[in-house]
């Protein structure tokens, strides 16, 4: 007899063992998902977010956590800032930080003015 009492049937033992392993595959699964989407650019991860199930994702998973550690880069001070492009706010072409910079000193912002 077990210590609750009751004697699980090998037949329920082995169905709840073989739904805790699948519980366990979608999870890491999932997990795998977010972790490659969040070292790929930002229009992918975008994409791949946008399917997720929101509260799922942040409920079970240490996103900041992995968030922080995905996009820690490795530039210390000092090092050149690696060139990048982007889009004009009027979609009318692409800026590009190597050509800003030949022209002129450049300063980078990030942040919110709101």
């Amino acid at each position: 007899m077990s210590k609750l009492g009751f004697k699980l049937s090998p037949g329920f033992r082995k169905f709840l063992l073989g739904f805790l392993a699948a519980i366990m595959v979608a999870y890491l699964g999932l997990g795998a998902i977010i972790w490659w989407a969040m070292h790929q650019p930002p229009e992918t991860f975008g994409r791949v977010m946008a399917r997720m199930p929101a509260p799922v994702v942040f409920l079970l998973y240490p996103f900041e956590s992995l968030w922080t550690h995905a996009r820690a880069g490795n530039l210390n001070i000092g090092d050149r800032v690696p060139n990048f492009s982007l889009l004009k706010i009027d979609k009318s072409g692409t800026l590009e930080l190597a050509t800003l910079n030949r022209q002129q000193p450049v300063v980078l912002v990030f942040g919110s003015y709101t």
